[in-house]
């Protein structure tokens, strides 16, 4: 990518509406769309009223034009958006005319990617824009804006601060050895290192949540036939998703939907009852189940409680769920530590108890204000991070070397400035921004 070029694409939805936005971006932006409006000039943040000419002088549409004057803007260079009627052809022919007069039409991401280079966001908000653009919840996006505001960036940011101190005083005292400071005892470095591990450790219990609450978990409905699998779908989901029958083997195929439980987007997945079957369409349906029961986050083995019990997994993401209480009586509620709940599908007893099991099961708190959007990229970087941290300590610990403990405390910089992008790679950064949309 050159840096002076300019890039152009149509920065709403594809489809009808009422306004259409074509965004660009570039030292020519604002040049570009003097020409499309016939004007004179374009004032900083200023809606004029203009109309869209092709080359021929036509009108193509009219509307507003916006600019933006860098870097005082989203992607830190000169930014002009033309905001027209929504309409599929209308738009591509303003995107043309724009293209025509020396634009480039954006790769997937790009304005993102220039806002992110030219040191506007940094890659977790980055990320956290797409968050917020996916969001099928309402707490999936208030999580993607309060990364987009710097929550999370600011924790990671305060982590290498303190990482960042402990190398200035290791490596000052293996460069001034004259000095005759014993840094291992006077710096108290055992403590800060432990401070910077409690650190960790609790961001990543907040990352662990917020990939959970962004990305959706998945729950997998999972027990014999007929012991009202497809009935709790329909209740969770409140459609009438699964057919329901008193037949054996009615689910043959693997249902999914996503369902939204205590504002919190789920992916929840219907299976065939477990049993044998010489019929070949049941035999396929039950070796799906049990392939969606082995990737499941949380399985919900349904067991009829009128029935004699048989526990089918002894998967520790099990949630077993008793169902049919209406039949024996048996009090609604949680029991077994969390791992067991009665319900009745039927009636609806027990089923916000159920929904209490599942988030207890994810680890997810009731606290909600420090929430933010995470992706397993985060996690995965964090959990790597305190994995060195804890073994950079124990070598410490062992050997008392200084030269050792900087460059690990080095590494460790180094992993976790590719969180926020201080430290990527132009392969991590096509990876990110080939996900976002063309007008991002």
């Amino acid at each position: 990518m050159t840096p002076l070029e300019t890039i152009a694409a149509v920065a709403t939805a594809a489809g009808q509406g009422g306004i259409g936005v074509v965004r660009l971006s570039g030292v020519n932006a604002l040049k570009i769309a003097l020409i499309i409006t016939d004007r004179d000039r374009i004032d900083n943040r200023f809606a004029h009223y203009a109309k869209f000419t092709d080359a021929q002088g036509h009108t193509i549409d009219d509307g507003l034009v916006i600019g933006f004057i860098g870097p005082n803007s989203f992607t830190g260079e000169d930014c002009v958006e033309l905001q027209g009627h929504g309409g599929p052809v209308v738009l591509s022919l303003l995107l043309q005319r724009c293209l025509e007069l020396g634009a480039r039409h954006a790769q997937p991401g790009e304005f993102s990617e220039r806002a992110f280079l030219n040191g506007r966001i940094d890659l977790i908000q980055a990320e956290a824009i797409a968050d917020l653009i996916a969001a099928d919840s309402a707490t999936a996006a208030r999580q993607a804006q309060a990364s987009i505001s710097g929550v999370f960036s600011a924790s990671i940011h305060q982590i290498m601060r303190d990482i960042t101190n402990l190398r200035v005083f290791v490596e000052a005292a293996l460069d001034f050895p004259e000095e005759e400071i014993d840094f291992i005892s006077e710096g108290n470095i055992e403590q800060k290192i432990d401070l910077v591990l409690e650190q960790l450790n609790t961001l990543i219990k907040q990352a662990k949540e917020g990939a959970i609450l962004q990305g959706g978990a998945t729950l997998v409905l999972g027990g014999k036939p007929n012991v009202g699998k497809s009935s709790l779908l329909n209740t969770l989901s409140g459609e009438n998703i699964a057919i329901v029958t008193d037949i054996p083997g009615t689910t043959r195929d693997v249902l999914k939907q996503t369902v939204i439980i205590e504002d919190v987007s789920f992916q929840l997945i219907d299976t065939a009852g477990l049993r044998t079957s010489d019929d070949p369409v049941e035999i396929e349906g039950v070796r799906r189940a049990e392939v969606a029961i082995n990737s499941a986050d949380i399985l919900l083995e349904v067991i009829d409680d009128s029935a004699p019990k048989e526990i089918e997994t002894q998967n520790t993401n099990a949630i077993r769920v008793f169902n049919k209480i209406d039949l024996t009586q048996r009090p609604p509620g949680i029991f077994d530590n969390n791992n067991a709940v009665a319900v009745s599908v039927h009636t609806g007893e027990g089923i916000d108890g159920l929904k209490q099991c599942i988030f207890h099961k994810l680890g997810l708190s009731e606290q909600t204000e420090n929430r933010f959007s995470a992706r397993e990229r985060h996690l995965r970087a964090l959990q790597e991070g305190l994995a060195h941290l804890n073994a950079s300590k124990q070598r410490f610990l062992l050997d008392r070397a200084g030269e050792l403990l900087a460059e690990d405390l080095k590494k460790n910089h180094e992993i976790l400035g590719a969180i926020t992008g201080a430290l990527s790679s132009d392969e991590l950064l096509g990876e990110i921004f080939s996900s976002f949309c063309i007008g991002k």
